[in-house]
């Protein structure tokens, strides 16, 4: 079996898969609905008064522009960082892959 065969074949499946994927998604889903007795029971029972503490509460204040500015450095510090990490994950994943494979080839 030739390297041309193997990546026809793989593509095929991989074609069939998303055919088989967008086939199952097609149907629209089954929801449960609730069954509504036909007539509800009554009961009876003897209600407690329950305290209720009202408090006053401060108004909402906007942050400052310094802590919102420190908000959006932050998240984008986070996220190129996180960023990055994936990538070099990425990257490892598939350098080791690629090995593995053109090992297999050689064989």
């Amino acid at each position: 079996m030739s390297v041309t065969d193997l990546t026809t074949q793989a593509g095929w499946m991989v074609g069939l898969a998303i055919v088989a994927l967008l086939g199952t998604g097609w149907r629209k889903t089954a929801r449960a609905t609730a069954r509504t007795p036909r007539k509800a029971p009554v009961l009876r029972r003897n209600w407690v008064p329950i305290g209720i503490a009202e408090t006053t509460v401060p108004l909402y204040r906007r942050p400052n522009v310094i802590r919102r500015v420190w908000a959006v450095v932050a998240s984008s510090a986070i996220a190129v960082v996180m960023g990055a990490v994936l990538a070099i994950v990425t990257a490892f994943a598939l350098a080791y892959a690629v090995i593995t494979l053109t090992d297999l080839l050689k064989q």
